[in-house]
C-alpha cells in the first residue's frame, strides 16, 4: 500500500511537535528547527500526545517520527538543564525523555532521520520499531565525552539491537556511527539521500498499513513480549504466543484475508 507522497503544510509555528494525517499513517513532527529539535518539556509533551492518539485512534495504523529543518533531534535543550527546569512532559513524566523512550504503544513506529540525530536523537530511533536514514546522518552516544550517560534507553537498547561488542565500542568511546555503519549492524532499515527520507519513510508505513491492523500490533507485542520469557524453549513463552494468536484466530479480518486470497482480491480490514 504505497501512499501518495504530499508536501506538508507548514507546522504550526506553536506547536513543539505536531500530528500530521497521511491516510492510515500518522506522520508526528519534532517542531524546534532553531534549536536542532532539542526537546524541552513542551516537545515531550507534545510528543506524547501525538502518540497516545496513534495509540487509540483506530483510523491510524502506522507512526512515522522526524524532525523539522536539517535536524532531526539533537537530544535534550541544554539550556532549559542548565536553568534547572526539567524536559520531560509535566504531568506524564512517565513517558520518558521527549515523551517518547518509555512510552509505549501498539502500533509500529518509524524513525525517518532526516539529520542530526546524535545523543538523546539516537535513543528516540532506538525506541523506535524501524528506521530510514538519511545517508548524511549520524547516529551514536556522546555523552561520555560530556561526564555523562546515555540514560533515556541509549544503554539498555543499543547492545540488543547491534552486536554487544559493536555497541560497547560506541558507547565506551562515544564515536558516531555513519548511516552505512548503522545499516551495516542493522541498526536501520534504510540508507537514503536526505531528500528522500521522508518518501521511503512512508512508502515502508504504507506497506505496513496494508496489512491486518491487529495481525501487526498482536506480532509487536509478542516479539516486544518474547523478552520477558528468556528461553523460547519454555511453557510460558509459547502460552503468551497462543494467547495472542487466539485473540487475532477470533477477528473477523482472520476471516477476511484467507477469504480475500481465494477471491484473488484485496482484503477489506476492519480492525476487529
Amino acid at each position: 500500500m504505497a501512499l501518495s507522497v504530499q508536501i506538508p503544510d507548514p507546522p504550526d509555528q506553536e506547536a513543539a511537535a505536531v500530528l500530521r494525517r497521511d491516510g492510515p499513517v500518522a506522520v508526528i513532527t519534532l517542531n524546534r528547527p532553531r534549536a536542532m529539535n532539542a526537546v524541552n518539556s513542551a516537545m515531550s509533551a507534545a510528543i506524547g500526545e501525538a502518540l497516545r492518539e496513534l495509540d487509540e485512534d483506530p483510523g491510524l495504523r502506522v507512526g512515522v517520527i522526524t524532525g523539522a529543518g536539517r535536524a532531526f533531534c539533537a537530544g535534550a535543550d541544554l539550556k532549559e538543564l542548565g536553568a534547572g527546569r526539567k524536559v520531560s512532559a509535566p504531568e506524564h513524566p512517565e513517558w520518558g525523555f521527549a515523551g517518547l523512550v518509555r512510552h509505549l504503544v501498539d502500533k509500529p513506529l518509524i524513525a525517518a532521520v532526516n539529520g542530526f540525530a546524535l545523543g538523546g536523537g539516537t535513543e528516540i530511533v532506538l525506541a523506535c520499531d524501524l528506521a530510514v536514514i538519511s545517508e548524511e546522518a549520524q547516529l551514536g552516544l556522546p555523552e561520555v565525552r560530556r561526564g555523562l550517560v546515555a540514560a533515556a534507553g541509549g544503554l539498555l537498547r543499543l547492545h540488543q539491537q547491534i552486536p554487544p561488542k559493536i555497541a560497547a565500542h560506541a558507547v565506551m568511546t562515544g564515536e558516531p556511527l555513519s548511516a552505512a555503519t548503522a545499516l551495516r549492524w542493522g541498526l536501520v532499515n534504510e540508507v537514503v539521500p536526505a531528500e528522500q527520507v521522508m518518501d521511503a519513510a512512508l512508502d515502508l508505513a504504507g506497506r505496513i498499513a496494508a496489512n491486518a491492523p491487529l495481525a501487526v500490533r498482536a506480532s509487536k507485542r509478542i516479539m516486544r513480549r518474547s523478552a520477558e520469557f528468556g528461553s523460547d524453549w519454555e511453557p510460558p513463552v509459547w502460552d503468551m504466543n497462543e494467547a495472542e494468536f487466539d485473540k487475532v484466530r477470533r477477528s473477523e479480518d482472520a476471516v477476511e484475508g484467507p477469504r480475500a486470497f481465494a477471491e484473488k482480491r484485496q482484503p477489506h480490514w476492519q480492525g476487529k
